[in-house]
């Protein structure tokens, strides 16, 4: 199956050991996985055997959370180094990281952190993502964010950022379909007038998760990864896939994470939308 028709799942540390121990034989738990880079950034031992012997089993998809794409102080060249040198052991079927920024003064952040949409922080991100795909050799998926507000002094809205962010690096999008869900409850626009205007030949990846309220401001979406993908999602999803054609689909669940056959049964709920 092409990976362009196949939903995989991210592979978690809950569930490592159990896919590793898979034998030769046995069913492929998913079409595909996708592994967070920062996770395997280790010189050797058994977290890395388990990656290996995955590997040999399965497509893999390399998400980066750290690369800090829109850092103005640049890329960190030793991460980059050990990311880059991930990349050349798992040979993964795409690579990606966030439009956010995370990294200052050598200390990385627990956050995907916002950006003003200005021409200033497109030049910025456009050298980070180019200096990326040098050090990669190929090309690599920039993932819209989730927003919780909106930053004062944007000259353009997120939609033209990444197509001009495109056009100038020639990278690719990783469409969050839940954070353009999240980003439009937060801030008030039209989920579905957005993804409207993403170019479909932009698009080579899609994400899938679930969000929650905050506790202490109900209509606030927060970005957790800690449930099902929502029905709002679901039917932004099947809209998205109707006008664009099938992307590569992954479920992301990343805190309180489930039991095996609760991810399958999402990631078969998305195979049954891109092999309609």
């Amino acid at each position: 199956m092409s990976l362009a028709r196949a939903c995989g799942i991210g592979l978690r540390s809950a569930h490592l050991s159990e896919i590793a121990a898979e034998t030769p034989d046995a069913p492929r738990t998913a079409p595909w996985l996708e592994i967070h880079a920062e996770n395997f950034l280790c010189d050797g031992g058994p977290r890395l055997a388990m990656l290996d012997a995955i590997a040999a089993r399965y497509p893999l998809s390399c998400h980066s959370v750290a690369l800090s794409l829109g850092s103005a102080q640049g890329l960190d060249q030793d991460h980059l180094e050990r990311v880059k040198a991930l990349i050349a052991r798992i040979k993964p079927a795409f690579v990606s990281d966030h439009l956010s920024w995370s990294a200052v003064d050598g200390v990385h952040l627990n956050d995907l952190l916002p950006l003003p949409y200005t021409e200033a922080t497109l030049d910025t991100v456009a050298t980070n993502v180019n200096r990326a795909q040098d050090a990669f050799d190929r090309r690599i998926l920039v993932e819209n964010p989730s927003c919780y507000i909106a930053l004062a002094g944007s000259t353009m809205d997120e939609p033209e950022f990444l197509k001009r962010l495109v056009a100038r690096t020639g990278c690719g999008l990783l469409l969050d379909i839940n954070n353009v869900h999240v980003s439009a409850v937060n801030l008030g626009f039209s989920a579905a007038d957005y993804l409207a205007r993403i170019p479909a030949q932009m698009v080579e990846e899609i994400h899938l998760a679930g969000s929650t309220p905050s506790a202490a401001h109900p209509d606030l979406l927060i970005d957790t990864h800690s449930r099902p993908v929502s029905d709002e999602v679901w039917a932004l999803y099947e809209a998205t896939v109707e006008r664009i054609g099938p992307r590569a689909t992954l479920i992301e669940w990343d805190t309180d994470v489930p039991a095996l056959a609760v991810l399958t049964a999402e990631m078969r709920r998305a195979q049954k939308v891109l092999t309609r």
